[in-house]
């Protein structure tokens, strides 16, 4: 695949209400489009890192800055390439700035894809014709509110609900939303707020019969993960503290989760997030794909990777209406009755980009010949 240039666009959107987790609140997002123009197809890459880098290292700056001042000229060094996957070596002396790789590495795969005239998903072998959403909601500032909120998610049809939660913002809501829903698929999501310390709290949660608790210690650990599930019942979902496929195979042998959720962006690429989902699979692992309050591009990729086999839970995936008054997204990303999500068949991301808001939504554009 002979690359034409890379356009690199700065975006922004507003988010259609604040966004709570442990670490922050977020009422916009700033992030990057890819475009890899190749033999007459335009591939689009989405670069899901936050303005803060409370989550993982990165910025929208700073991944603005690997991709423009070593990524590009790595790939242009490296000549034509016959598969996106090579980009995993080609990026490999660069250490982590995963969101800035896997943006531009997801280009690659959407415009080798439509040159194969394939859709995406097929290209990496997912099997999924929908994929399920589940609907993941912000810190709440009392359970009353919190029970508000999710009662309207249920009522849209979300059959797998997830809480964000932080220390005081924990026990209470969940009793609160068991009191009063009964056995709805429930699952908590703590973005490493806690240590071995709340240890007790995670043992009295057991009494929930959460479906998972998402990353509950730190963000790089794999230890103490390994001492808090051997301690408690629920699942523990790792989430922050897997960056690759090498952190997921040690995570595995040490015990220190039952679940991991994979993020294109977190890990770097879809050519990582098939080594992880493949070496999971193997193990009987389930995985399942996360969410970084994604726009158009970066939704449809994670449609794709979650068409794979052993994405057996709910995703971070909702309709377009989820976050955003208006994606730039054609067509919008609907939920039919079920809580799913259509897996596009069109060659590449399967989705056409929205002129008119892609270019209101744009504030910078670089472009790169090659």
């Amino acid at each position: 695949m002979k690359i034409d240039k890379i356009v690199l666009r700065k975006m922004k959107m507003a988010l259609k209400t604040p966004f709570t987790t442990s670490f922050a609140t977020q009422t916009e997002k700033h992030f990057s489009v890819v475009e890899v123009h190749a033999g007459g197809v335009v591939g689009y890459g989405d670069c899901s890192a936050i303005s803060l880098p409370f989550y993982n290292e990165e910025t929208n700056v700073t991944a603005w800055h690997i991709m423009r001042d070593f990524l590009i000229p790595m790939l242009k060094q490296a000549g034509e390439i016959t598969h996106p996957s090579q980009a995993r070596e080609i990026f490999a002396p660069v250490k982590r700035n995963n969101c800035a790789k896997a943006a531009i590495e997801g280009g690659l795969w959407d415009a080798w894809a439509k040159q194969q005239g394939i859709s995406l998903a097929k290209a990496i072998g997912g099997e999924r014709t929908r994929v399920e959403a589940g609907v993941s909601i912000g810190i709440q500032s009392t359970p009353d509110k919190l029970i508000e909120v999710v009662d309207g998610y249920l009522n849209e049809g979300y059959k797998r609900i997830k809480i964000k939660i932080k220390p005081g913002y924990d026990f209470n809501y969940v009793q609160a939303l068991r009191q009063t829903f009964g056995d709805i698929t429930l699952m908590v999501d703590a973005n490493s707020a806690y240590t071995l310390d709340d240890i007790d709290l995670f043992k009295r949660m057991d009494q929930f019969g959460l479906l998972m608790i998402e990353q509950p210690l730190a963000h790089d650990d794999i230890i103490d993960h390994r001492k808090l599930q051997a301690a408690i019942a629920t699942p523990i979902c790792l989430d922050e503290s897997i960056a690759s496929a090498e952190d997921a195979r040690k995570a595995l042998e040490l015990g220190s989760g039952k679940i991991i959720n994979i993020k294109v962006a977190r890990v770097g690429g879809i050519t990582e997030v098939k080594m992880i989902h493949d070496l999971c699979q193997q193990q009987g692992v389930p995985v399942w794909c996360g969410g970084m309050l994604d726009t158009a591009v970066g939704k449809a990729h994670n449609i794709a990777i979650a068409s794979l086999p052993n994405f057996v839970f709910a995703h971070d995936i909702p309709p377009s209406s989820r976050y955003w008054h208006e994606d730039f997204m054609l067509p919008q990303v609907e939920m039919d009755r079920d809580s799913c999500v259509a897996v596009p068949e069109a060659p590449g991301i399967g989705f056409a980009i929205n002129p008119r808001l892609y270019q209101e939504y744009c504030y910078g554009e670089e472009s790169f010949s090659f």
